[in-house]
């Protein structure tokens, strides 16, 4: 199974080869916590010295957004490190005096450094966002356009350029943003080039005698799926070799999004935003030198070997059980144990390596890592449960009143982690239902608990009353699938896994009987 999720890809052309740069790369400095969401962040010289040196080696170009957080600091130290073209750009928004300022300040270094920055690049995708007017950005366009002497454009997603022409007017060149997995109908990886190479024929026959430069596009690495849409590394590297492959081919200009992950962009676009980089966010290396073999799962074998050891685990809890309370377990008690320990063992890997990219900040690591304990506990405390011929226990058997709970050790553990996983699928079902456009698919560590959970059910005699909690759960975890599966389309695979094990869960709970509670 691993071997097969973790097989290499090969490319005609490797991503990023040193040898054949790429044209030019966004650049923003931001590592760990630093964020242009804070105000009060500052890069300091040295930590843009040390990127853009490490630039050097795969591209000659970078383009910048912004002025802020120190990013004014940029064409200087291009300067210095020599080789290295940049073009400046001026983040615009609602905040006059402040698009202004900025106006001033590239005006300032564009004349400053001339042999560096080789075009300015007036606001960046204000007209997707609404803060600004048609009017009032020409407007500014033209102002820095009578002040400098290198070429002028605005760059933004290339519909708002078709709704808005009277902008090509103003500019020297037009820079469009192509973005297949953003796209209002994502287009899947394989067909990202041509559909990237079918936009730019496009716009080029909307603005004829107006150069086109794609200032945007690019493949995340890490992220929720979009109908067909999928972020992974093997098809990141895909898309980012064949763009650069059909752009040398073509003779079209080209910067890719973006040099390094960015993680604070996590709390504007959630997991997908922080995963577009070349390279990586922590290590700061290349996520695909050249030479080397491409797989989604670079650490498989350690993967592989955890789930080997939790399968292990989970059957030797249920011998060692045996052994302390000699029972003759039916046929059925087995398989599902079976099932459980295969489950488990081979969604570890997926589970741990989900927790690591999608965690953000103290809450995600606190819920996606409750998660993946409960899809750890499940197994094992199921596989003990099953033998000894135990049910699943009911929430009443953990928080009713006293004289009622069947409270055993074994109770409180299945109870808690039942409990928990509830919880936790009912708040990720209904993000999915209210904000779903963010959110993570958490497939792995929730299958690995919900699986155990719907064997042992069937050990519950179906007496009792049906206790409400259950009930409630079930309902919400069987409506919001039902109108996820719609709303996410049936190419997302992991939206269907996903709504497959609410079904499954919400099952298992309506199954839910409270015998304590009989008159």
């Amino acid at each position: 199974m691993w071997w097969w999720l973790a097989t290499p890809i090969t490319l005609a052309r490797a991503p990023i080869d040193p040898a054949d740069k790429v044209q030019c790369v966004s650049y923003a400095p931001f590592r760990g916590e630093q964020s242009p969401l804070d105000a009060w962040t500052h890069i300091e010289a040295d930590q843009i010295e040390q990127d853009l040196r490490q630039l050097k080696q795969i591209t000659d170009c970078v383009r910048t957004y912004s002025m802020e957080n120190g990013l004014d600091q940029v064409p200087a130290i291009a300067a210095k490190v020599g080789g290295l073209k940049v073009l400046q750009g001026i983040w615009l928004s609602s905040n006059r005096t402040k698009n202004f300022e900025q106006a001033g300040l590239a005006i300032r270094l564009t004349k400053q450094f001339p042999d560096v920055i080789t075009a300015v690049i007036v606001g960046n995708e204000v007209l997707l966002r609404g803060e600004m007017t048609t009017a009032d950005l020409v407007s500014i366009i033209r102002l820095v356009k009578t002040q400098v002497s290198v070429p002028v454009t605005y760059a933004d997603v290339w519909e708002y350029w078709l709704r808005n022409r009277e902008v090509s007017d103003a500019v020297d060149f037009v820079t469009i943003h192509i973005l297949p997995y953003w796209e209002d109908f994502p287009v899947r990886a394989k067909f990202a080039s041509a559909h990237v190479e079918a936009i730019r024929e496009r716009m080029a026959v909307a603005f004829p005698g107006k150069e086109i430069l794609i200032g945007e596009t690019g493949w995340p690495s890490e992220g929720r799926m979009r109908d067909g849409a999928l972020p992974s590394r093997t098809n990141q590297a895909r898309v980012v070799s064949e763009i650069l492959g059909l752009a040398k081919a073509q003779k079209f200009r080209v910067n890719l999004i973006e040099s390094y992950d960015q993680p604070w962009k996590r709390r504007l676009e959630g997991t997908v935003g922080g995963y577009w980089g070349l390279y990586d966010s922590v290590r700061r290396s290349l996520k695909y030198p050249p030479g080397e073999p491409i797989s989604n799962f670079p650490y498989w074998k350690w993967y592989m070997g955890a789930g080997m050891g939790l399968s292990a685990l989970v059957f030797a809890v249920a011998l060692i059980t045996l052994r302390r309370r000699p029972w003759t377990p039916r046929f059925s008690s087995w398989l599902g144990v079976g099932i459980s320990a295969t489950t488990a063992g081979i969604l570890l890997g997926i589970g741990a390596d989900k927790m690591y990219y999608e965690s953000y900040g103290i809450g995600g690591w606190l819920l996606w890592g409750a998660l993946l304990l409960a899809g750890i506990l499940s197994p094992i405390f199921c596989a003990q449960a099953m033998v000894i011929g135990r049910s699943l226990p009911t929430f009443l058997d953990l928080l009713g009143p006293r004289e009622g709970r069947k409270w055993s050790k074994l109770t409180a553990v299945l109870g808690l982690t039942l409990a928990a996983t509830a919880v936790i699928a009912a708040a990720t079902a209904l993000g999915f239902v209210f904000d779903p456009r963010y959110k993570d698919f958490p497939y792995a560590s929730l299958t690995m608990a919900v699986v155990p959970f719907a064997l042992l059910m069937l050990n519950r005699p179906q007496i009792g009353q049906r206790p409400i909690a259950e009930a409630a759960f079930a309902g919400v975890l069987a409506l919001s699938a039902a109108y996820v599966l719609v709303n996410e389309g049936r190419d997302n695979w992991q939206s269907l896994w996903t709504c497959a094990i609410y079904l499954l869960f919400a099952l298992t709970l309506w199954r839910a009987r409270a015998e304590q509670i009989q008159e």
